[in-house]
């Protein structure tokens, strides 16, 4: 019901939903079934994500005539449904209008919309890219009138850039801001939000509602963590992170606490607001990683799962992340073993499937290698056994894999780490077989850390159990992917936590020899990985998607030619 008095209390409900993208009839159905419990609960507002009937980000299905018109008849159903007197809604949806198209809002209330409102500043860096899409808003944005209070309404990006849209809604008589996002997870993601309202709440005078997106969308994870920051700039209220929730809060219309430097002596507080923990460093990846692995194969319609266990840490942690995120019951282990496959190996990978309850099935890989290489006899006369032999072998296991996949129709889950993928050390059509990676953004030494992590806690929304999950014998002995007689990684690369500084100052710094040189690594090796990195695009453009956990993900954050000469020898 609208009032042409202005209320002094407002119950705003902030919906942290999962959408899937295309899946417009089902979040319209999660949006509705998310408005009906925020009036169970008082809510006067819904505040959804950006783009929520769409599902974020839509990326090129926003050039399809029929997906636009879809989006905006699931936009008018859900303003209709406003006619029963219950919470009006601010939602995301992406509009075509004479202006262009555009990441947009609708707010509806009392059976019809309302307003409408679209993005201005279109973010184009990183793993965004709406400018190939969208198209700005063609005005700034001004407040809009909900039952006597006037909203600021900017759009995720529209707080992060220079255009200043908060300081022109408050300039416009804005009294309040509320801002639906889709913001990816990495690492420390949250504090930078938060210093990012803050920035906007000192310019404004305003407090600050950020409702952000949940789930997993190929490698991005949106983790949720809606927060708030008063015109005081504390934190008024924090969601959980990693979570679905609908939480409503209260806003009361009070007096400045302080002069009234912004034009207004009244002010917005938040007087009732959940305050979650928010976890971090390897709880925080951790958890990214199973979300997104799970959101992966739920939202793809994969029934399981199947993973090559070695004996390795990479494909014990994947075990584990794939137990945790989907259940025992939907993980098939399969150790392949060789004639260079160690007692350990086959004992550890067992010792890993039983204490995570998975099938664990053992399938020998000598009569397919030994077959190949019959094949190959005469081809290959004359010459030495070396890297092809080796890869012949992983060659086996990922056919065997996706052999599986195709007879029962799991998901081959892939297991290379970033520290492998970033030098090539992985064999194409091979190990690097698969549907997803929920560690492809994981340097190994991160690797080791959330195992033994991983050991100590479970994680909250887990399937998984409790205890050592990843025998400590795994964690202890030298990585290698036992493709010769004592092969360790070390033969090949430099020691992994040389070898992922290094990468890390190449990859997410974009550092020049030069500096990292002067980081104390030796001239020689720093030129070595930097080699290593440029020559082994061609393999990741082939590889499977994965988790982003880092600033900068092989993937949409990071767009390298395959052709590329560049060597930085200055």
């Amino acid at each position: 019901m609208t009032s042409s008095a202005a209320p002094d209390i407002l119950r705003i409900a902030v919906a942290q939903l999962n959408p899937i993208v295309g899946d417009i009839a089902g979040n319209l159905a999660k949006a509705r079934e998310a408005r009906a419990d925020a009036a169970r609960h008082g809510a006067d507002l819904v505040l959804y994500t950006e783009l929520f009937l769409a599902g974020y980000p839509p990326e090129d299905l926003v050039l399809k005539p029929a997906f636009l018109a879809a989006c905006e008849r699931a936009a008018l159903e859900f303003a209709a449904d406003t006619a029963d007197g219950g919470p009006g809604v601010i939602v995301g949806v992406p509009l075509k209008r004479k202006s262009g198209v555009h990441n947009a809002v609708i707010v509806a209330d009392a059976g019809k919309v309302v307003a409408e409102r679209y993005k201005i500043d279109l973010p184009n860096y990183g793993e965004f890219d709406e400018k190939r899409v969208f198209q700005a808003g063609p005005d700034m944005p001004g407040p809009v009138s909900f039952r006597g209070v006037r909203l600021g309404i900017p759009i995720c990006e529209d707080i992060w850039g220079e255009l200043g849209v908060c300081e022109t809604l408050a300039e416009s008589g804005a009294e309040i801001l509320l801002v639906p996002n889709g913001s990816p997870y990495y690492r420390g993601k949250v504090d930078v939000r938060q210093q990012v309202v803050i920035r906007q709440v000192i310019e404004s005078g305003l407090p600050l509602l950020y409702a952000n997106m949940l789930g997993g969308q190929d490698e991005l994870i949106f983790d949720g963590a809606s927060f708030a920051i008063g015109a005081d700039r504390t934190l008024a209220f924090q969601m959980s992170q990693f979570e679905e929730a609908v939480v409503v809060t209260t806003w009361k219309r009070g007096q400045r606490a302080t002069a009234a430097e912004y034009g207004s002596d009244e002010v917005w507080t938040c007087v009732d607001g959940p305050m979650s923990k928010i976890p971090v460093n390897e709880e925080a990846d951790y958890r990214a990683c199973m979300l997104g692995l799970r959101d992966y194969v739920n939202k793809n319609g994969f029934k399981n799962v199947v993973l090559g266990l070695s004996g390795g840490i990479d494909s014990a942690i994947c075990a584990a992340l794939a137990v945790d995120a989907l259940g025992e019951e939907r993980l098939r282990a399969v150790m392949m073993p060789y004639r260079y496959t160690s007692k350990d190996s086959l004992a550890d990978a067992e010792a890993c499937a039983r204490a995570l309850g998975c099938r664990y099935d053992i399938v020998p890989i000598f009569e397919p290698v030994e077959g190949f290489s019959h094949a190959l006899t005469q081809l290959f006369e004359g010459t030495k056994e070396g890297i092809t032999e080796e890869n012949l072998q992983s060659r086996a296991r990922g056919t065997i894999l996706m052999a599986i996949s195709n007879k029962f129709g799991s998901m081959v889950v892939t297991t290379g780490n970033k520290s492998e993928m970033s030098v090539g050390y992985a064999t194409l059509y091979g190990d690097m077989n698969g549907g997803f990676n929920p560690i492809k953004d994981l340097y190994k030494m991160q690797v080791y850390a959330l195992s033994a992590w991983r050991n100590t806690t479970v994680p909250p929304g887990a399937l998984g159990p409790s205890g050592e999950v990843i025998p400590q014998n795994i964690i202890d002995k030298a990585p290698s992917a036992e493709l010769r007689p004592d092969q360790t990684d070390q033969d090949s690369l430099p020691p992994y936590p040389v070898l992922d500084d290094i990468l890390e100052c190449l990859v997410e710094n974009e550092m020049g020899v030069d500096a990292i040189v002067a980081r104390g690594h030796d001239r020689e090796t720093v030129h070595r990985v930097e080699h290593m990195l440029y020559i082994a695009e061609y393999k990741r453009r082939q590889a499977a998607p994965g988790v982003k956990i880092t600033k900068k993900n092989f993937g949409r954050d990071r767009r390298y030619p395959i052709t590329n000469r560049f060597r930085d020898r200055s």
